[in-house]
């Protein structure tokens, strides 16, 4: 039976609207905010990104201060007493479980970044990003005095935004917060938030001509029972491959610390692995975000090794304690495995260096969603069968494996159950 429409009801009724219209406002005003000041800080990052990747390219010298270059990492972390920074997993676990994320994590990650890419380690930025992002999004929810909840939406906004100044895919960026924290729940709470966030960023982005990155297939084929089952092999391939990548950077990390104690050697001894790898391999291929050799993959023109030193030479670098994100790295690994597979077999490698760029993305994040979405930003819709095909079974075959060991699966890949772990 409807209710009986009363005064009381009506009351009731309206007061309920204009709480819902006053938090609507509230997160469309602190969104906005977030999206330009944190959209400027990723703006800068991004330039100074692009200045430390220019000087390292004409000074290749530069590589043999690596070392020392991981010692002034340590010790900036040392004299701002964060000598236990997990990075990306913090901001992930400060918005399922309420820890506290520090502003100082802001200028650290900044910085050491930037050092690590300006001495040739191998790194990405996105991961960088998320963590500046996070905690200056964080800060401002302290600095207005939000609850436990509403915080933990300014920190996804915060995400967003730094991602999407900074890579330029804003339907990914707002996305990605969400999928990310817990596999198997979206955080829909924070989408409108996200969503201006992100695009804010992206705008102004746009508006210091910070293209987004795009990458042409030169071949699609006709989708087919042939084609699909190929594709499907190189899904599963990539899903290997992601394990692979994953447990080579945790147990990395996990080798350093049990033969070094010493941060500062651990550093250096990294840097000098670093530089004599890249002796070894007689090129910087591997070392920075490898930006320009993932267009190469799209050109056909990889070396058939790529993947496997790209896994090494990053493994090997965050491993050691120097700070950079995963992802450019994880699309390196794609783009060239995937050429490699689309080469051996003749399949379009330009459209298998897609898929693997994608697949492996999904793989090492657990996130379909924000795999498919940063796919059509950067390669179009045209291969979108091949793309949901690979990113769905790479999702379903990578196990419970991720780059972050705060990220949590809630639900399971194999059934409609729910377990709630973490992954390893």
């Amino acid at each position: 039976m409807n209710e009986p429409v009363t005064k009381e009801l009506v009351i009731h009724k309206i007061k309920h609207n204009l709480r819902r219209l006053r938090t609507s406002i509230k997160w469309i005003i602190f969104s906005v905010l977030s999206g330009l000041l944190i959209g400027m800080v990723g703006i800068a990052f991004y330039f100074g990104m692009t200045w430390v990747t220019d000087t390292r390219t004409s000074y290749p010298w530069l590589i043999f201060f690596l070392p020392l270059g991981g010692i002034v990492i340590v010790l900036l972390y040392h004299l701002l007493h964060d000598e236990k920074d997990t990075g990306t997993n913090l901001v992930l676990s400060a918005i399922h479980s309420g820890d506290e994320i520090p502003l100082r994590m802001a200028p650290l990650i900044f910085l050491s970044t930037l050092i690590t890419h300006l001495f040739g380690g191998s790194a990405g930025r996105e991961g960088a990003a998320l963590q500046l992002g996070g905690s200056i999004g964080n800060s401002l929810g302290r600095l207005f005095r939000f609850d436990e909840k509403d915080k933990h939406i300014m920190i996804m906004c915060g995400m967003s935004a730094a991602f999407s100044a900074l890579f330029g895919t804003p339907m990914a960026a707002a996305i990605f917060p969400l999928e990310v924290v817990s596999v198997g729940i979206m955080h829909y709470s924070a989408l409108v938030p996200c969503v201006i966030s992100a695009l804010v960023a992206h705008g102004l982005a746009l508006y210091f001509n910070i293209t987004p990155p795009s990458f042409t297939i030169l071949e699609i084929p006709e989708f087919g029972i042939s084609s699909a089952v190929t594709v499907t092999i190189l899904a599963i391939l990539c899903a290997l491959v992601s394990v692979l990548f994953c447990i080579s950077l945790h147990y990395s990390e996990a080798l350093y610390r049990k033969f070094i104690k010493n941060p500062y050697l651990r550093a250096a001894a990294g840097g000098c692995i670093i530089i004599v790898l890249t002796l070894l391999v007689g090129n910087q291929d591997y070392n920075g975000t490898g930006v320009n050799i993932i267009s190469k993959c799209f050109d056909g023109t990889v070396a058939p090794e790529a993947f496997l030193l790209k896994i090494i030479f990053t493994a090997l670098t965050l491993g050691a304690g120097f700070k950079g994100g995963e992802i450019v790295p994880t699309f390196f690994i794609g783009a060239s495995f995937g050429c490699l597979f689309g080469t051996l077999t003749g399949f379009s490698p330009t459209l298998c260096a897609a898929i693997g760029m994608a697949a492996i993305f999904c793989g090492v994040t657990n996130s379909p969603i924000t795999s498919l979405l940063i796919s059509f930003e950067m390669f179009g819709f045209a291969a979108m069968p091949f793309l949901l095909l690979a990113i769905a079974f790479s999702y379903m075959l990578s196990g419970y494996y991720g780059l972050y060991r705060s990220q949590k699966i809630m639900y399971s890949k194999f059934k409609t159950s729910y377990i709630n772990k973490q992954t390893h």
